[in-house]
């Protein structure tokens, strides 16, 4: 009993699980739906319209993140959503063999996506919650790795069991039911184990602040709170910009990669493009995520920002490279795509602290959704028209316009203002 006792006091057992598992619907949602409706005949414009729309849940998640604050524990929310979003999963799964599955599905993805949202704001406040600011600064590279690794298993190993059954039985739809009755199963477990092992913090309560208050009252108070913040344009603009050229570039990297080369692709298969993603970009992502953690924890965010917004940036030109040379070799195709994964892990290690700092203070679990509301706004509007600003352009001017739009987030930096301190291990006096 005592080693059971143990291990769940031991963040390590918890961590790794809770934000691989918020990862993961998430992915499914934004990336992994991409892949589907493309093996299913969906043009990209509507792949990236419709599935970029997918992002308002994560947008408009301040609006009910209050009640999250205000009504249950952190705990409790947590696990249930992960429930939610089991249903979700086997939704999709029985919709792909009717007639309107495109709209049946999207409809699916919509129940993920709100349970999704809702299981962010209260697992991001329950880690705020559960765990001091030293610990959080250590472990934000490795929860920003998990949630990296379940972003690249949706992308890796389930896109290539959705290849490799689609190649053995010829039907894409039947291969694709598998992948998510799968997805479906993995979430109930998790969300079982979630409600044995997470701990119960004593500050993890409702908090309305005084006897008799209105929930409308509460959430007034918490969102203005968070639009009072000092330099509050600095921090929107900030934002919603420093992503502004990945929300184009992730919506079109998987096409771009599997559509055919006479149209300006790299014409590989499903399971290729899996095999990519599951290896060498999981490789990338954790050496990234977990580098960048370390080194915010040993100097601080502000000392780490610049060089992590430039590693965030700088190496989308691969794309270019690929878009304009259309190499055969799958080595170097697979390589310079990890390349890009390293930078984006290192990256946005930043962000993420960022986000943290400046949620500190009363309602921070609120705050920090309407920051990450804010950047999936970010990430929905740009990426809303990159399917058409690529059927305009082709692959190699969109990929050297994704290199243009990374200019907005260098700008922006300049006037971050971060506490030297902000993120460095405390010393043991």
């Amino acid at each position: 009993m005592s080693f059971i006792s143990d291990f769940k006091k031991n963040p390590w057992s918890w961590i790794s699980t809770l934000y691989y598992t918020q990862g993961l619907p998430y992915v499914v949602v934004m990336t992994v739906s991409v892949i589907m409706y493309k093996n299913l005949g969906v043009s990209n414009t509507d792949i990236a319209l419709y599935t970029s729309l997918l992002y308002i849940p994560w947008v408009i998640k301040p609006f009910w993140s209050p009640l999250v604050d205000l009504i249950k524990t952190k705990r409790w929310w947590t696990y249930m959503m992960q429930a939610m979003v089991a249903i979700g999963f086997a939704g999709v799964a029985l919709s792909l063999y009717t007639e309107s599955f495109f709209f049946l599905s999207l409809f699916f993805l919509w129940i993920l996506a709100f349970s999704s949202a809702t299981h962010d704001i209260a697992a991001d406040g329950f880690y705020m919650l559960a765990l001091s600011d030293d610990k959080q600064a250590f472990f934000v590279g490795i929860r920003s790795t998990f949630y990296r690794l379940a972003m690249i298993s949706g992308e890796g190993l389930f896109v290539i069991l959705a290849g490799v059954v689609a190649a053995s039985t010829g039907n894409v739809a039947f291969s694709w039911t598998i992948v998510f009755g799968i997805l479906a199963g993995l979430m109930v477990l998790l969300s079982a184990y979630h409600a044995f092992i997470l701990p119960k913090p004593v500050s993890d309560v409702p908090t309305i602040s005084e006897e008799g208050s209105s929930y409308v009252k509460e959430f007034i108070k918490t969102f203005a709170l968070f639009f009072k913040k000092k330099r509050i344009g600095i921090i929107l603009a900030f934002i919603l910009l420093y992503r502004f050229s990945e929300a184009q570039l992730v919506k079109l990297a998987a096409p771009f990669l599997l559509d055919d080369r006479a149209v300006g692709g790299l014409g590989l298969t499903t399971t290729e493009v899996g095999v990519i993603n599951g290896t060498v970009g999981v490789i990338a992502l954790v050496v990234g995520g977990i580098l960048g953690g370390i080194v915010i924890s040993r100097h601080g965010l502000k000392y780490w920002l610049w060089p992590m917004i430039i590693s965030m940036n700088v190496p989308n030109v691969v794309y270019v490279i690929l878009s304009f040379f259309q190499p055969e070799s799958y080595i170097l195709i697979g390589g310079l795509v990890g390349l890009e994964k390293f930078g984006y892990g290192f990256g946005f290690t930043a962000f993420m602290m960022y986000l943290i700092y400046i949620a500190k203070g009363t309602h921070q679990t609120a705050h920090y959704a309407f920051a990450t509301g804010l950047m999936a706004l970010g990430m929905m509007v740009p990426g809303a028209f990159s399917g058409k600003i690529q059927e305009v352009l082709g692959y190699e001017l969109f990929f050297v316009w994704v290199i243009v739009a990374t200019i907005p987030a260098f700008i922006i930096a300049k006037f971050v203002q971060i506490d030297p301190e902000f993120g460095k291990k405390k010393e043991k006096e």
